[in-house]
């Protein structure tokens, strides 16, 4: 377990946590053009489709899981990834379970707090680090996934559930559901700029409109979509407060992807700083991060 790290520059099944890379062992396609961004509203939670719940205890903090099926809600065949067409968000990625206890180990140790702030979760599935800023009292916690059909059959329902359980009434987060390519939703997401932040602009400019934390977790597997995904952070990231927190494998077999090389985007450009919160090294699985960004 290695803690608060400063980075330097360098030269599964549906009930558990998916710990297998079979889906990262080819070469990526040429993907079909993604789907428009929509905003997908809370009553449209689907109600055509098998969800079950069950818990999920992180270091003595339980949150439900909810259990859906791929072919139920997708029509397709219960598979980890089809490029272009399903992200995995109906799957419960081991990243997201790192990301939640770094989160809560960051607050109790006085690095981090969500209270009144505006939370983005990138790549969401589950949506169980942003489940745990509601609860950690955020204004905003806004979800996003490529796919609708997930927001609608999983997410929505996961946070029902989670928040029905679990928030207090006096702190109850707004809550709002978008689906979307990283190359685009910047056009739905509130509080997103319509370009890049330019740095040499004033602060206010980014304090304007702008998300407090965006949390993400297994979602810099694919090269191909890691520049779009780090523009989407700069469209999103109050400016200069803002910090990003990501987990994911140091590398993905297959496609060359993983926190390493996502990493030394960012360091060439010089525009964010990154600190290791945490490495698991559980033998189960490549080796796991979770980073904190923030700008320089």
């Amino acid at each position: 377990m290695a803690t608060n790290t400063s980075f330097q520059l360098f030269s599964s099944s549906n009930d558990k946590p998916n710990l297998g890379l079979g889906f990262l062992e080819s070469s990526e396609p040429q993907l079909p053009p993604p789907p428009p961004p929509v905003e997908v509203l809370s009553s449209e939670v689907s109600s055509s489709v098998k969800y079950t719940v069950e818990p999920v205890n992180l270091d003595g903090l339980t949150l439900l899981k909810g259990r859906v099926s791929t072919k139920e809600v997708l029509g397709l065949p219960n598979s980890d990834l089809v490029p272009g067409i399903y992200e995995g968000g109906l799957k419960l990625w081991e990243g997201s379970l790192d990301l939640v206890k770094a989160l809560r180990s960051e607050i109790q140790n006085g690095c981090l707090s969500f209270e009144g702030k505006r939370v983005l979760e990138l790549g969401c599935g589950h949506g169980l680090p942003g489940i745990f800023a509601c609860l950690e009292s955020a204004a905003e916690v806004h979800f996003q996934d490529f796919n609708a059909e997930v927001l609608r059959c999983l997410t929505i329902p996961n946070v029902n559930a989670n928040l029905l359980e679990k928030a207090k009434p006096e702190t109850v987060s707004e809550v709002r559901f978008f689906a979307g390519d990283w190359g685009a939703i910047h056009q739905l997401l509130p509080h997103a700029r319509e370009s890049e932040i330019n740095l040499t602009s004033s602060s206010e400019h980014g304090q304007a409109s702008a998300y407090d934390v965006i949390l993400m977790a297994e979602t810099i597997y694919s090269i191909s979509a890691q520049r779009n995904l780090y523009g989407l952070i700069k469209k999103c990231m109050n400016q200069p407060n803002g910090v990003v927190y990501l987990a994911g494998k140091k590398h993905y077999f297959g496609v060359g992807g993983g926190t390493r090389q996502f990493l030394s985007m960012l360091e060439k450009e010089g525009v964010m700083a990154a600190t290791l919160v945490t490495e698991v090294a559980d033998g189960s699985s490549n080796v796991r991060e979770v980073w904190k960004l923030s700008y320089k």
